[in-house]
């Protein structure tokens, strides 16, 4: 069953069909070739039942909230800010790039539109100030994936809807190691920047003068932080109820800085539609495929086999690790997340391990497939913002942050209360 189901998914991704379609269809050749019963009649039961899941509204309204800050002007007043504090640092703006992603992390929870915000916003600075190119679009592409891990994150979410987990405590949990990897991601560049110099490009002119007068503009992306996590965390709003208080916040803030317009709404919303419409059929193609393969036996199987091998929980939790860093090489990480996570999570369970520290680890590893070839979303994200030279000018940059995210990989295994302490200490 699982040389079948894996055989027919990479043909189909060979082919270049949908990844959405890829997966209803590899559902429905499963059911046929498997199953006892017609499962096909079963579809429009699950897309409908799943469809309307009160929970997955949040994942609309925090994509609307990341176009509203971007059009808005509010993401590039962030990063023209941060550039001020930052910019003197060894490696000058590629620091700008990581802090602008970490705070757009925060208020956006998507990866791919933290990456095309902020690499759109700090594109045209690469040759004006003579940065290292490589090693620049690797700050964007790595920086990107923190969208998807600090809080408010949409495959946290969709995490714990899947495995039953509390989203709240999954959202704590990021929060430490989402800034203490970006914090790691800041001394990849600084370690490269000292050994080469030259890669650091020419510091931007400044003064505290200045310094002072872009604070105001940081003020924003922590405000719609605060309104979105505070009002969950003070019982006042669910997840979903959360996100879209921040997208009433960022329509005020827009018109605060006078930006709100029937184009701008029209554009935001329309990007909004497009990009849900693929996060959404990806969802619902994923969760019938979840139930076929559960149907046909194959999840029991796959249990049994992984516990049967009879490795111990360590050695185990590595099989798996090394399980996602080479299918994150050739599957996008929604699908993967959705496809594995119901799949996995009852086995690292069974063997002793939390699953909300999992879903912090598995998170990892979804960023380390954002930006390995050839299928990390990332990297094209931003290939094509730059519009010029090839894809491999991208993959060699990341590679030092591929690094960076195995050294996050392992201080999470070895040091479990990196993402479990704040939970419980606000419990």
């Amino acid at each position: 069953m699982l040389l079948t189901a894996l055989a027919i998914l990479l043909g189909l991704l060979a082919l270049s069909v949908p990844v959405a379609a890829a997966l209803g269809m590899l559902g429905l050749a499963l059911g046929e070739i498997f199953g006892t019963m017609p499962l096909h009649l079963a579809l429009g039961d699950s897309f409908w039942q799943n469809g309307i899941e009160f929970l997955l509204m949040a994942i609309p309204m925090f994509i609307l909230l990341g176009e509203l800050l971007l059009r808005s002007g509010i993401a590039g007043r962030m990063y023209a800010s941060l550039a001020q504090w930052l910019s003197w640092l060894p490696g000058g703006l590629m620091h700008s790039n990581i802090g602008s992603c970490a705070m757009f992390a925060a208020t956006s929870g998507s990866s791919v539109a933290t990456a095309a915000t902020i690499g759109t916003v700090a594109m045209p600075e690469i040759k004006r100030h003579g940065y290292n190119e490589r090693l620049f679009l690797g700050t964007i592409a790595a920086g990107g994936t923190l969208g998807i891990l600090i809080p408010p994150s949409i495959n946290l979410i969709i995490y714990g809807l899947l495995t039953n987990t509390s989203v709240p405590d999954l959202y704590l949990a990021g929060f430490i190691p989402g800034f203490m990897l970006a914090g790691l991601f800041m001394l990849t560049v600084l370690a490269f920047c000292l050994v080469f110099p030259k890669w650091g490009g020419v510091p931007i002119a400044t003064s505290w003068e200045q310094r002072i007068k872009g604070l105001p503009y940081l003020i924003p992306p922590l405000l719609v932080f605060v309104v979105v996590v505070g009002t969950i965390y003070l019982g006042w709003a669910t997840p979903t109820e959360a996100a879209s208080l921040g997208v009433v916040f960022a329509l005020i803030l827009a018109v605060y800085y006078k930006s709100l317009s029937l184009a701008m709404l029209r554009e935001a919303v329309e990007g909004t539609m497009k990009t849900t419409a693929m996060v959404m059929l990806i969802i619902l193609a994923a969760i019938f495929l979840n139930f076929v393969l559960a149907f046909i036996g194959l999840t029991q199987q796959l249990t049994q086999f992984i516990e049967g091998l009879g490795l111990g929980p360590t050695n185990t939790l590595l099989v798996i690790i090394v399980f996602y860093l080479v299918l994150g090489c050739f599957m996008e990480t929604l699908s993967m997340l959705i496809t594995t996570a119901p799949l996995i999570t009852p086995i690292v369970v069974a063997l002793g391990f939390d699953p909300v520290w999992f879903g912090i680890l598995l998170t990892v590893l979804l960023e380390t497939a954002l930006i390995t070839p050839p299928v990390g979303v990332n990297l094209y994200v931003v290939q094509g913002i730059r519009t010029r030279g090839t894809l491999n000018d991208v993959i060699i940059g990341t590679l030092p942050f591929v690094g960076t995210m195995f050294v996050m990989l392992a201080l999470l295994v070895l040091f479990p209360q990196i993402a479990l302490w704040l939970p419980a200490a606000m419990r």
